[in-house]
């Protein structure tokens, strides 16, 4: 959002600010207003404008259709008004004919003319991000390996939903589990999540949820600990969930329909518009359904999404920001774990991918409802305080059916037990943040720091639920896979978990230093309280004055390329007891990192390459033969954990105007203090590619991910998926700036694989599947 102050700027001129690094497409405008008009150009083109008001007065607009060229477009809309324009420091500049170029230098705004928002930018990196510090920081400046999945890049691969997003991310396994994931990174398990750069640690209900990104602009990814912004958690990897906003002051949208594999069909609707003459209160309406089948018999799923949010200038130096979300998510059919990995014999299963242990009674619903508030306001210049506040309720439900040992391969008799369970739970979040930005400029050089304090809370409000055991023997075979055939045993919610709340507050510094021309040091610190509170009294346990430091410095080696060190960690609170019975001190994951970043092209693309090393203290180490005082839990101290080193890059970004290029490769090894290796269902070198090319109207795009080899168990029993490689293709035609035809085919040669194994169990990824999409934007 960019906010004018009138006062900096001559009297009579206004500002827009928009977001891209170059013009985003053919123009058209039929407005008769050129006032309007101008405000259309600035948008499509993604540059800003400077005009003085007056001159614009009772002026029309000519209309034009389809102009390549946003000088000539310029040209056309003024021709017969007395008025020219200009290009001049990247920005419009409306003139009468003749008259004297602006001043740019001596205009104060109140935003950079680059904003993070990758909306309509058509690009697959962005200008700058804020997960890693707060700070307002370009890729090149961030002294972690990063990378921003924007709406361009997501909308090419097809990607709709969180789970799809994960995997295209190399550095995360997902270890699925029916409808569950088990996201990795760097060998740690990914326990937090941001949205807005506020933490949460239920990104949906738990790892069952499959959050819809149609309402988010970009996810932003810092490899590593992150713990300035986010406090607990593991140093795998921060992902931040960056929300849509109304910016626009025209009406406009997007309708889209798709069918896909499997029965599948969705239909999408996206509306902005302002709200009141002047723009200064914008309005947007995000609506989507989705009904789909799967390759799995029995499946079905349905999804239904609606997000509203309003945006209003309420001064020129005062922003608020209201915003609801729901989703609704439906799953009927489903499995709970995967299948035997081995028949009775001990050989190694080949079911078809459309087997599952399954009864029609089985689902597995969430449902997520929230509000959103956010508060900005200019101090001083550009000085600001900014206010944010999440409340968000996640339910879910399920009825489910899992089956864990061996098949008899002749007869599809299972050995092993049955369990049955259904629940009902309810999670409620509160999260806020408040902070300062304060950017300034000391001996001709920027700085900016950035002061804050951020509260969130997570309550289990309650979790009913019942489990019946048809077998417990493996002598007993209760369920025949290939013929299943259960009855629902319609369970009473008999039992409820133990009702618990966690809390964590924060204080935060951190800051851009300019040093030099060519040196930056980025700095900061958190302290952090978290409290761990059961209604029972069972497990309370609370931590204070963490204090988790960031550092990193920044040397610029020419235009094009820098080179960084930094180090970062995270504390993860733990339940384990010393011999004298207080709790252990939180781990700390410590995360170090160098690595050179480059930008290239007009900032178009940027590179990193990066070496990281994280280490763990005070992971919990049984004490042989001790217990807690007074109590039986065996008592623990503090040990080394996990070390992680590897080594990754990154490369996003346009190379023309007409080829876009995503790629990014990781490899790591992960050990603990016996030097064994941890996470080994996690692939250790992971790669993903996806480029896209266009020829006039036609674009055409793919991708390969690779995956090296996993395993879990041991002996026998061992599961082992081997290193494998699927690709994807995408091919759109846009019939003009209004239609788009879209296809994307996933796993193009139709691979089978492992998405998930444990021990002596295992889940199939995807067969080969196509969605057809057609968009209309007007």
């Amino acid at each position: 959002m960019g906010l004018v102050k009138k006062s900096w700027i001559a009297p009579g001129l206004a500002m827009l600010l928009s977001s891209a690094l170059y013009a985003a497409g053919a123009y058209t405008v039929t407005t008769s207003s050129l006032s309007e008009a101008i405000e259309q150009i600035s948008e499509i083109s993604k540059k800003p404008y400077i005009v003085d008001a007056r001159i614009l007065e009772g002026k029309k607009a000519n209309p034009i259709t389809g102009i390549e060229n946003l000088e000539k477009a310029l040209e056309l809309l003024l021709e017969g008004s007395g008025l020219e324009a200009v290009i001049q420091s990247d920005t419009i500049v409306i003139r009468s004919k003749g008259g004297e170029p602006a001043m740019l230098n001596t205009i104060s705004i109140a935003e950079p003319l680059l904003s993070e928002n990758t909306e309509e930018t058509h690009s697959y990196t962005a200008p700058r991000m804020r997960t890693a510090t707060k700070l307002g920081l370009s890729i090149r400046e961030t002294p972690q390996s990063v990378t921003v999945l924007t709406q361009q890049r997501l909308e090419d691969m097809g990607v709709t939903s969180y789970q799809d997003m994960l995997g295209s991310v190399a550095g995360i396994s997902l270890n699925r589990w029916d409808e569950r994931i088990y996201p990795t990174a760097r060998g740690f398990e990914v326990d937090y999540y941001l949205i807005d750069g506020m933490p949460t640690y239920n990104i949906s209900d738990s790892t069952a949820g499959d959050v819809d990104l149609s309402i988010y602009d970009r996810i932003e990814v810092v490899k590593g600990a992150n713990g300035l912004m986010t406090g607990a958690g593991n140093p795998g990897v921060g992902l931040n969930f960056i929300r849509k906003h109304a910016n626009s002051k025209t009406f406009k949208g997007d309708v889209e329909v798709s069918a896909g594999s499997w029965d599948a069909y969705g239909y999408l609707a996206d509306v902005s518009a302002p709200l009141n003459k002047e723009g200064t209160i914008r309005g947007r309406l995000i609506a989507k359904h989705e009904d789909k089948n799967s390759f799995m018999d029995g499946y079905q799923k349905s999804n239904d999404v609606v997000y509203g949010v309003v945006d209003m200038d309420l001064t020129e130096t005062t922003y608020l920001s209201l915003a609801g979300e729901y989703q609704r998510l439906e799953r009927d059919g489903i499995r709970w774990g995967g299948l035997p990995a081995f028949y009775s014999d001990g050989t190694r299963t080949n079911f078809d991918r459309s087997k599952t242990v399954s009864e029609d009674w089985t689902y597995w619903n969430s449902e997520t409802r929230a509000f959103y508030a956010d508060f900005k306001q200019y101090l001083y210049e550009d000085i600001s305080l900014n206010l944010s506040f999440v409340d968000r309720k996640l339910y879910s439900e399920t009825s489910l059916l899992y089956f864990g040992g061996t098949v008899d391969r002749d007869t599809g008799n299972g050995q092993g037990y049955v369990y049955q369970y259904v629940n009902d739970a309810l999670y409620h979040e509160q999260n806020m943040d408040a902070y300062l930005s304060i950017p300034l400029e000391l001996s001709r050089l920027e700085h900016e720091i950035v002061m804050g304090f951020t509260q969130t809370s997570s309550k289990l409000k309650h979790n009913d639920w019942s489990m019946s055991v048809l077998a417990s023997t493996l002598a007993s075979p209760k369920i025949n896979l290939y013929n299943i055939n259960v009855a629902n045993p319609n369970l009473t919610k008999n039992t409820s978990a133990d009702p618990h709340k966690t809390t964590q507050t924060g204080f935060y510094l951190a800051g851009k230093f300019s040093l030099a021309e060519d040196w930056k040091l980025i700095g900061g610190a958190r302290v952090s309280d978290w409290k761990y509170k059961s209604d029972t009294g069972v497990g309370n346990r609370e931590f204070t004055h963490e204090v988790t430091p960031y550092a990193g410095l920044i040397y610029d080696l020419n235009e094009n390329h820098s080179v960084y060190v930094s180090y970062t960690d995270i504390f993860k609170p733990q339940d384990k007891r010393g011999a004298s019975g207080e709790y252990l001190d939180p781990i700390v994951g410590k995360n170090y990192e160098t690595g050179i970043k480059g930008e290239y092209f007009d900032k178009r693309l940027n590179a990193s390459l990066s070496l990281f090393k994280i280490e763990q203290d005070n992971v919990a180490e049984e004490v042989p033969g001790v217990f807690a005082p007074g109590t039986t839990e065996k008592a623990y101290k503090a040990a080394s954990g996990v070390n992680s080193k590897g080594i990754e890059l990154e490369i996003n970004g346009e190379i023309t105007d007409d080829w876009s290029l995503g790629f990014s490769l990781a490899n790591f090894e992960a050990k603990d203090a016996e030097d064994k290796k941890v996470t080994t269902t996690s692939s250790r070198t992971m790669a993903n590619l996806f480029t896209k090319y266009t020829i006039d109207k036609l674009s055409l795009g793919g991708g390969v991910t690779y995956r090296s080899k996993i395993y879990a168990g041991s002996g026998v029993t061992e599961v082992i998926q081997d290193a494998y490689m699927l690709a994807n293709l995408m091919v759109a035609y846009k019939f003009d700036q209004s239609m788009k035809l879209q296809l994307n085919v996933n796993n193009l040669f139709d691979k089978k694989y492992y998405e998930g194994i444990g021990s002596d169990s295992m889940v199939y990824g995807a067969p080969r599947n196509a969605t057809l999409s057609f968009r209309y934007s007007f």
